[in-house]
């Protein structure tokens, strides 16, 4: 899943088994299809698990310089927003914790929850949006991203 800064979720896949990874989920959904032909633009924030992409920024895994620090940290706290739309929508739909629902229902009862999340989300009876931080951090460096050069230069 993907979500926005108002932990609206943007893009849900809910078909893989629990033992795929979530990489190989994100690099074979339709959203990447999207970014790849550039019918998508903008930035999607990753964890250490995801390759570097023009559209997707990941941690440094050993960050070298403050600078590169800086960024890991400014990437985490912004980061931070998918962990907490997740919340969100566990408290809202206790059906989602484990061992509550069929096996072969979870699917539809996943994508069911996400829609309503976010409606309720457009209907403002979740969550008021978080405050937008404008504030940017200063020497800000990005990852070495080997050969391939357009993560590096995004």
């Amino acid at each position: 899943m993907t979500c926005d800064a108002t932990f609206r979720f943007v893009h849900c896949v809910a078909k893989w088994p629990g033992s795929v990874h979530d990489s190989r989920v994100f690099r074979e959904s339709s959203l990447v299809r999207l970014f790849e032909t550039g019918v998508r633009t903008g930035l999607i924030l990753g964890d250490s698990g995801y390759g570097l992409k023009k559209y997707l920024m990941v941690p440094y895994l050993t960050p070298r310089t403050r600078a590169e620090e800086k960024f890991n940290t400014s990437l985490c706290r912004t980061r931070v927003t998918i962990e907490q739309a997740f919340g969100i929508l566990k408290r809202r739909f206790p059906c989602l914790q484990v061992g509550k629902v069929q096996p072969d229902r979870v699917c539809a009862t996943v994508i069911a929850c996400v829609i309503l999340h976010n409606l309720g989300i457009d209907k403002r009876d979740i969550v008021d949006p978080p405050p937008v931080n404008r504030r940017l951090m200063d020497e800000v460096a990005l990852p070495d991203a080997g050969r391939r050069t357009e993560g590096k230069t995004v």
